[in-house]
């Protein structure tokens, strides 16, 4: 962690306003908010400021998937007249350039906790019953913090599947993935989340033959069932084979190569959940026989992706009077404080959304409530979610299923992107925009519940839909505002203009 902020580690006791262990961005997050607040501030941290997040997870997943747009951009510029040799990957080209974003990001937020006067501490923090932190730096030598406020902040590692132990090259989670020398021929990729729908994203655009297994009904659980079926057939069209309400059972490694003692590949099995009559929205609603017989795909690579667990390992928490669920989850209230006085938890150490921005957003909370400013929690139904596969997902708030499952009467309108100029424009126009409404007493469609897209850039559009949500405002309301023509946002306020009975191009 060297040149970071102020480093601590003298032995001893010293004394902060807040005590933060661990440097991801809730951690780090915490830990600027509550220096701008001209709180004295301790963070501690055993690896890299940043976190999984900066160093293993966001930012190093969409440098690579960057590459991979690029990369089809490129092979596709003769649709545009633009006509190029062949072009060739350097991955390890992109590999550097990642590092070099990564490294930037890091020494950045090094300097933001310099000039917040955050002291920080490299070591493993391990919390005590008396709300002192003793942080372990691997010498003889202990530091310890006693802070007025403890924040938890440790973050979360991939899981696993028993029966897939990682081993980096054949069988592999998103941290393997993201230091790849080469890309594999053929990849299972196993969890069809937002993760897992990255990388198979990502190494279907830079040649690898893909299968995404989920166990779940649908791929991106949480997206309203219509994206969920698009980005499937989306994901059809581009060769990646998509199977969800499947069971991996286990694999068969073919064996290892005798020069370089390297995996050969492997035979990894699974069978599809017996539901009769079930749909799969791989297959566009087609009804599922009652049974299936087992099926089985070989692979060159099998990429683990099936969630994240809480990372308490090292706090130390069985002597203090912080409570985990069972799950291993801490548990928390709307303000992120435990059941011992004084200690806070955010991140990914808790059950909400292990998403960065949650994260960020339940820094503030913590510490605002550190400093008696009665916050408001954060909404965890309609935070923003962002996927960044091919095409790109977002959305916000509840799915239509989910909002006639919680009891409201609903109105939804689809528009797709193919009809949109500027789509055509950028030659990216597989998607849609799908509204979700309650429905009013006189049938119109009244306050906005879910904004749900798939298509190009729609990760940097979702804003206005989120801000919609949020604000609990009405389709009347948002339909009334001005789009700036030709744009791919005006197809959100098309959508939302359709709703009002009239439209233009819907």
């Amino acid at each position: 962690m060297a040149g970071d902020a102020r480093t601590g580690g003298a032995s001893g006791t010293e004394r902060f306003d807040l005590v933060v262990i661990g440097g991801g961005p809730a951690g780090y997050g915490a830990a600027l908010y509550a220096g701008a607040a001209g709180m004295s501030v301790a963070l501690v941290e055993r690896d890299r400021l940043g976190g999984t997040c900066l160093h293993r997870g966001c930012i190093p997943a969409k440098e690579l998937l960057e590459t991979a747009a690029v990369w089809r951009t490129v092979c596709e510029a003769a649709d545009f007249g633009v006509n190029v040799e062949p072009p060739v990957l350097d991955f390890g080209v992109s590999q550097a350039r990642k590092q070099r974003i990564v490294d930037s990001l890091e020494t950045g937020v090094q300097g933001l906790l310099r000039r917040r006067k955050v002291t920080v501490f490299e070591g493993t923090g391990r919390l005590c019953a008396d709300r002192s932190v003793v942080v372990d730096s691997g010498n003889s030598a202990e530091a310890t913090l006693h802070g007025d406020h403890v924040l938890l902040a440790a973050g979360s590692v991939p899981r696993t599947l028993q029966g897939f132990e990682r081993d980096g090259t054949l069988v592999m989670t998103s941290d393997e993935v993201l230091a790849l020398e080469q890309v594999p021929s053929r990849v299972a990729v196993i969890g069809g989340g937002a993760i897992g729908c990255e990388f198979a994203s990502m190494l279907a655009d830079l040649g690898a033959e893909v299968t995404v297994l989920e166990y779940a009904p649908q791929i991106i659980p949480g997206v309203d069932a219509d994206i969920a079926k698009a980005l499937a057939r989306a994901f059809a069209k581009r060769g990646i084979t998509v199977r969800t309400g499947c069971e991996v059972t286990g694999h068969t490694p073919k064996g290892s190569d005798a020069v370089t003692g390297d995996a050969t590949g492997t035979t990894v099995y699974y069978s599809v959940a017996s539901r009769p009559g079930r749909a799969n929205p791989s297959s566009a609603g087609a009804a599922e026989p009652a049974s299936v017989d087992p099926e089985s795909v070989e692979v060159d690579a099998v990429v683990v992706s099936v969630g994240r667990r809480p990372f308490a390992d090292h706090l130390g928490l069985d002597d203090t009077g912080v409570q985990l669920d069972e799950r291993g989850f801490v548990v928390v209230d709307e303000m992120c404080r435990t059941s011992m006085a004084g200690v806070y938890a955010i991140g990914d150490l808790t059950d909400t959304p292990q998403l960065a921005h949650v994260g960020f957003a339940e820094a503030i909370v913590a510490t605002q409530d550190m400093l008696g400013e009665s916050p408001a929690p954060v909404d965890y139904a309609n935070v923003p979610w962002a996927i960044y596969c091919h095409p790109e997902v977002a959305f916000a708030g509840l799915s239509e299923a989910a909002a006639r499952e919680a009891g409201f009467d609903v109105v939804v309108s689809k528009h797709r992107f193919s009809g949109n100029s500027r789509a055509m424009i950028v030659n990216d126009t597989e998607g849609l925009v799908k509204i979700v409404a309650e429905r009013q007493p006189d049938g119109a469609a009244g306050r906005i519940l879910g904004v749900h897209m798939m298509g190009p850039w729609v990760t940097e559009q979702l804003g206005q839909g989120y801000l919609a949500v949020n604000w609990e405002a009405t389709v009347a309301e948002v339909a009334a505002l001005v789009q700036p023509h030709p744009t791919l946002s005006e197809l959100f306020g098309e959508t939302m203009l359709s709703l009002t009975g009239r439209s233009l191009h819907g």
